[in-house]
């Protein structure tokens, strides 16, 4: 079989602010150790072993003495600290320009235009939590019908709507018509689909988000390596981020163990030149409600599907371990955070233990990606595989 690289994203598992952080309000932001520090101790042998608690200190966890992995940490060099820039960056972009945001909610004339070619009046429009905003205009909406608009610090135009009040493929729709009109100084990073289900003061996101990402600014990995013939399979919402674009063939998954799942099935074949998954939960579902609990026990659920992970991988797989921001539960924000990244690398054809030191860029796993494979790209970043090849 040939070489092959699975890519998983443990989306916002940060590991410390970065020394921007106070830009982007985020001073003291530290995803993994204050969520480590706040339950007394993440029980995560499987990611020690692998070497997470060798690229920072972690409150009350023990470094392996011998780690599996190749172990590093990560900056993000692209401006920004959203979903669509880190990914891109892992894939050979750097953004010199932030995506814009709206703090003050998107300009009125533009939400007048909106309302006119969706015909519907909309709710909102303001920077707020998801789940907040959706329990104070929820009952109104299910009254009038109206969509609940609204942002957060991050680059995106979100749209909240009651499954049995505006049906899914409707607010797909309405999701459309967003993003073919959000473009030049409007240009947001994402316009997302939020549906949700149940009754007022019990209102319950459905897994039938769906995000409508803009196409890469520039060619990306994923373009090279479907231009070399080679299959780049996508899991969970990688389709979404990248606009479909580079991206052979993609599974829509519903939280995490259905991607690890679906990831497993994906390694077991022997068709694909690189398994590209994010693991939406640690994000979604806790960092972005400030749900610390919830959160570490993701990470343990996750820890406990390592070994049948690595137990899967063939003779010439390589695994890698990221993320592509933070979003820490413990500070009063319930948006991301300007962090540093975990980088893990393990694979039969590499050594192991081997310290990558601090990344300048999330760039270098495309560069490595690359050099793995074989392919000749033009991208950003520098490959760490010759510091790690047998």
């Amino acid at each position: 079989m040939d070489k092959r690289v699975i890519l998983i994203v443990m989306d916002s598992v940060g590991i410390g602010e970065m020394p921007d952080a106070s830009e982007y309000g985020d001073q003291g932001s530290n995803t993994l150790g204050n969520i480590s520090n706040k339950v007394g101790g993440l029980k995560i042998p499987n990611l020690i072993n692998l070497g997470i608690g060798s690229i920072t200190p972690i409150p009350f966890i023990e470094p392996a003495i011998n780690p599996s992995a190749n172990y590093g940490k990560m900056a993000i060099k692209s401006k920004g600290k959203d979903t669509t820039t880190g990914h891109w960056e892992m894939t050979g972009i750097i953004l010199d320009k932030g995506f814009p945001t709206f703090p003050e909610g998107f300009p009125a004339d533009f939400i007048k235009d909106f309302e006119k070619r969706i015909g519907r009046s909309v709710l909102g429009n303001e920077a707020a939590s998801g789940t907040e905003i959706t329990e104070r205009f929820g009952p109104e909406h299910e009254k009038t019908g109206k969509p609940i608009v609204y942002t957060s610090a991050d680059s995106v135009f979100q749209i909240a709507a009651h499954e049995e009040i505006i049906p899914v493929d409707e607010l797909m729709k309405i999701c459309e018509i967003a993003r073919e009109m959000l473009k030049d100084d409007l240009l947001v990073a994402r316009v997302i689909a939020r549906p949700f289900i149940g009754q007022a003061g019990n209102y319950t996101r459905t897994k039938n988000r769906h995000d409508f990402s803009i196409n890469p600014v520039s060619k990306t990995l994923l373009d090279y390596m479907v231009e070399s013939n080679k299959k780049v399979t996508a899991i969970g919402k990688i389709k979404d981020i990248f606009a479909n674009q580079g991206i052979s063939e993609s599974f829509s998954t519903k939280g995490n163990f259905e991607a690890v799942t679906k990831t497993l099935e994906c390694i077991k074949q022997d068709e694909t030149s690189l398994i590209f998954t994010n693991l939406v939960d640690f994000d979604m579902a806790y960092g972005h409600r400030n749900n610390v609990e919830g959160y570490a026990q993701a990470l343990e659920e996750f820890d406990e599907r390592i070994p049948e992970l690595l137990s899967t991988l063939k003779e010439k797989d390589v695994l890698i371990l990221a993320a592509d921001h933070g979003c820490d539960p413990t500070t009063a924000s319930t948006d991301h955070s300007r962090e540093y990244v975990p980088l893990l690398v393990y694979g039969s054809m590499l050594k192991q233990g081997v310290n990558l030191g601090l990344r300048s860029t999330l760039a270098d796993i495309g560069a490595s990606i690359a050099n793995y494979l074989d392919i000749e790209v033009e991208l950003h970043g520098e490959s760490f595989l010759k510091d790690i090849i047998k």
